[in-house]
C-alpha cells in the first residue's frame, strides 16, 4: 500500500484551477532563475505566470470578496510573495504592486471609489506582507 503525504493549509481561500499569466512592468533587480517557486514563474522581462493549484487568501481586511476583486488579489498576492522571497525588492516595487492591484480591479469593473480605498488600505497597512521573511516550514504528514 502506498503512503499518502500531505500538509495542512491555513489561511487560504482560493486555489487556481488553470494557470494565469500577465505581463507586468516590474522586473527583478538581479538575474534570477525563471522558476521562483513551485507555483510562480517570473521572467526577466516581467512575465508573471501563476501556475494551476496556486493558493491565495483573496482580498484581505475588512472587505468583501467580489468578482471584480479576485484577479487583482491573485496577482497582488503573487507579487507580495515575490517580495517576501526577495525576488523583488519591497522597498522599490511595493508601491507599483499596489498600483497594479488598483489597475486590475478597475479593469474588472470595480467602482473608482472602492478601488481608491482598496489601494489606500494595502498601501497603508500591508507592508508586513511584502517584507522578506524566512521560509515557513510546514510539517509533512505521512499516513497510514
Amino acid at each position: 500500500m502506498k503512503k499518502v503525504r500531505y500538509r495542512k493549509l491555513t489561511g487560504y481561500k482560493y486555489q487556481l484551477k488553470r494557470k494565469y499569466a500577465i505581463q507586468i512592468d516590474l522586473k527583478p533587480l538581479k538575474r534570477i532563475r525563471r522558476t521562483v517557486s513551485e507555483y510562480l514563474l517570473f521572467s526577466p522581462h516581467g512575465l508573471l505566470t501563476i501556475k494551476k493549484h496556486y493558493a491565495w487568501d483573496g482580498p484581505s481586511g475588512p472587505t468583501i470578496d467580489t468578482r471584480d476583486f479576485i484577479r487583482g488579489s491573485l496577482v497582488h498576492d503573487a507579487l507580495y510573495q515575490l517580495m517576501r522571497e526577495s525576488v523583488l525588492d519591497y522597498r522599490i516595487h511595493r508601491q507599483r504592486a499596489d498600483e497594479i492591484l488598483r489597475e486590475l480591479v478597475l479593469e474588472d469593473g470595480m467602482c473608482k471609489f472602492r478601488a481608491w480605498y482598496v489601494y489606500q488600505a494595502v498601501h497603508l497597512f500591508a507592508e508586513g506582507g511584502a517584507r522578506p521573511q524566512p521560509e515557513r516550514k510546514s510539517k509533512t504528514i505521512t499516513v497510514p
